[in-house]
């Protein structure tokens, strides 16, 4: 399993709660860039809208610039392919729960790219401060094993 694009900060933003794998439809040149790491998930979310879950925000650079189509938008609203039951696990609880469907990493299961989503809660400043203290103590201590 290769891991094309990966949303970094994710983890810093968002408390994750759930994660669920998908398939995303991509024309053949995306398939391309994809493979070639040319993706941002920067800013990056999931709408649902009549029963169909839809990546917004994400960018996916041309493959090869000048053989790519003249209307070809690089941060096109994609479709998400997920079962019924999952839609509506989704659906549910980002309008009832006020959770956000964000993608954490888009990679590869077979010959197939996958996209994998969670249901994650914003993080405040605070909670943001404390997962830096955390890390910064770790490294710290890490460091610290490691000179003895």
């Amino acid at each position: 399993m290769t891991t094309y694009i990966k949303n970094r900060k994710a983890h810093f933003n968002y408390e994750i709660l759930e994660t669920f794998e998908a398939g995303l439809v991509l024309c053949g040149h995306e398939v391309k860039a994809v493979r070639t790491g040319k993706g941002k998930f920067d800013g990056s979310y999931i709408i649902i809208r009549g029963g169909e879950a839809f990546l917004t925000g994400a960018s996916i650079a041309p493959y090869q610039p000048l053989n790519t189509p003249k209307d070809y938008d690089p941060e096109r609203v994609r479709k998400i392919l997920l079962s019924k039951k999952e839609l509506l696990r989704l659906e549910n609880q980002t309008e009832t729960a006020r959770l956000t469907a964000i993608p954490l990493k888009l990679y590869n299961s077979g010959r197939k790219i996958k996209l994998e989503i969670a249901l994650a809660r914003g993080k405040k400043k605070y909670d943001k401060r404390e997962t830096l203290k955390a890390r910064d103590s770790k490294r710290d201590i890490e460091r610290t094993l490691k000179n003895q």
